[in-house]
């Protein structure tokens, strides 16, 4: 299984509310910067690192939309990293649509975890 079939594996999870599913993808030690930089999601610019930080970010982010699909347009992979381009479709509560245009990258840590997802769009 390559980075690019995780990456495909957390976009399908987010879409579906799988929680448990899109946790169980990421090693215990690793980073989602959603995006990069600081942000009302992540206002010292760090990231959420480890589990716990990996699971507080999808319940105060990816749990509080009504649905999210993602548009990859293209998709590199290089290594144990793939980048895609494209979009994400949301539904926010109460009906309310945005996209969310950006690359996404993706790092595996080798045993067949992600190790790293990076999110780099504009607020």
């Amino acid at each position: 299984m390559t980075i690019r079939d995780l990456a495909r594996r957390s976009q399908a999870a987010a879409g579906a509310k799988d929680r448990e599913g899109w946790l169980g993808l990421f090693a215990e030690d690793a980073v989602v910067e959603d995006p990069v930089g600081p942000s009302p999601l992540c206002p010292d610019g760090r990231g959420h690192h480890g589990a716990a930080a990996i699971a507080k970010f999808y319940d105060t982010v990816i749990g509080m939309v009504d649905g999210m699909r993602f548009e990859i347009e293209r998709s590199y992979l290089c290594g144990d990293e793939v980048a895609d381009v494209g979009s994400i479709h949301i539904t926010l509560p109460g009906g309310q649509a945005a996209q969310v245009n950006g690359v996404f990258t993706y790092r595996g840590d080798g045993a067949g975890r992600i190790a790293a997802l990076r999110a780099y769009w504009e607020f």
